[in-house]
């Protein structure tokens, strides 16, 4: 069974290069991953050069451990990584619909790898951006997002994809407070998109955010 541990740099970068990079240059070892998640346990391969390589970050476990799963949809995992947020969902919700979306190709690799481990390749897809479809939309959007890419590439990401959300859709996200989870609440907020914080724990928050109600 695998240790939780902070988020943050992955253990894999080298000088100049990080698990947000889309070809990491590090070579790829493939690395077992045993977790239980929403009851269910999961055996899964992460990557060198992948975000949590052997691991389950803390911030997710938190995520998962201060959550429901989701109503049956189509759902997005935003920055899937090895595809822990998304194939979790994908075993537990059998009536989900799951996109994944990852820069880093070795994520992509690993993601759609496990997702056929696991039987859900019928349902679930990890794909890098520029492969899915800029009209698709979602019941929900999960993530762990890429905190360490900066405030501006990071509200660009966020302003790429929340429009996406479905009228009556949501995206649960978990951030570290110490990482600015305080401030992008606020600044989601004055973007459009209501942001209430659901949990608190370990230093991170679990904050769902929603699309704002149009006027009549």
């Amino acid at each position: 069974m695998s240790t939780e541990h902070d988020s943050g740099a992955d253990e894999t970068e080298t000088p100049g290069e990080h698990y947000f990079s889309a070809d990491p240059s590090v070579p790829f070892e493939r690395i077992p991953v045993e977790t239980e998640v929403w009851d269910t346990e999961l055996r899964l391969t992460s990557g060198s050069g992948v975000f949590a390589k052997g691991r389950l970050d803390v911030g997710t476990a938190i995520l998962f451990r201060e959550t429901e799963p989701p109503s049956p949809g189509r759902i997005l995992d935003l920055g899937c990584g090895y595809g822990i947020i998304g194939l979790a969902i994908a075993k537990v919700v059998l009536d989900a619909e799951i996109t994944a979306v990852d820069v880093n190709e070795r994520a992509v690799l690993l993601a759609n790898e496990n997702a056929e481990r696991l039987a859900v390749a019928d349902r679930y897809r990890a794909a890098t951006p520029g492969q899915i479809d800029p009209a698709d939309t979602y019941d929900e959007i999960w993530s762990n997002p890429p905190i360490r890419i900066g405030k501006e590439a990071l509200h660009e990401l966020l302003l790429t994809w929340l429009p996406r959300l479905r009228p009556e859709g949501r995206a649960v996200m978990v951030v570290g407070k110490n990482l600015g989870a305080d401030s992008l609440q606020r600044w989601l907020g004055e973007q459009g998109y209501p942001t209430t914080r659901i949990a608190s724990a370990k230093g991170f928050r679990v904050l769902e955010t929603r699309r704002q109600a149009r006027s009549a």
